[in-house]
């Protein structure tokens, strides 16, 4: 069990504080039960779940893991996204998108890129579906990244830059 206070990542939710811990009263049918009362750090949003969910929780990355993890970029391997159906396209964005999996969240935006920069170099726009998804995996990803690198949110983009350049 996490304590009050702690930052955990919540499936696509992402990053939320922990504010309260207490048990609610069960029905007939359902014991009582341990509540996590959880506040995600960029939404307006309360949440509740059991404290034994079986959703994605687990604690945000350490500074030192997220200094590894955006080291590791260029090594990780892109899939050539080769779907042509809206439906099927969503339902291969959404999954990978909740896994709150950071290494897949960042396999996720460099396929989008890759697609995109492939779509434009062919004079084609990138698609709206696309470019959701590549917000919303941008937006998991750094929103993490920022409370483990203690950084401002917008400061996460050039810090992966500049990283990543200093490596090459």
């Amino acid at each position: 069990m996490y304590p009050v206070g702690s930052l955990l990542v919540y499936g696509r939710n992402g990053v939320c504080r922990v504010r309260e811990i207490a048990t609610r009263p069960g029905n007939g049918e359902a014991p009582e039960r341990l509540y996590y009362t959880l506040k995600p750090l960029y939404t307006t949003e309360t949440i509740i779940i059991p404290v034994d969910t079986k959703v994605a929780l687990r604690p945000v990355l350490t500074r030192g893991q997220a200094e590894e993890l955006v080291r590791s970029i260029p090594s990780i391997e892109t899939e050539a996204i080769r779907i042509t159906s809206l439906p099927a396209l969503s339902r291969y964005y959404q999954d990978a998108y909740q896994t709150s999996d950071c290494v897949e969240l960042l396999r996720l935006i460099k396929s989008i890129h890759e697609k995109n920069r492939s779509a434009t170099d062919n004079g084609r726009k990138p698609g709206k579906l696309d470019e959701r998804y590549l917000r919303l995996a941008e937006d998991q990803l750094y929103g993490e990244l920022c409370v483990a690198l203690d950084l401002e949110r917008e400061e996460v983009p050039s810090y992966i830059r500049e990283v990543l350049a200093s490596a090459s």
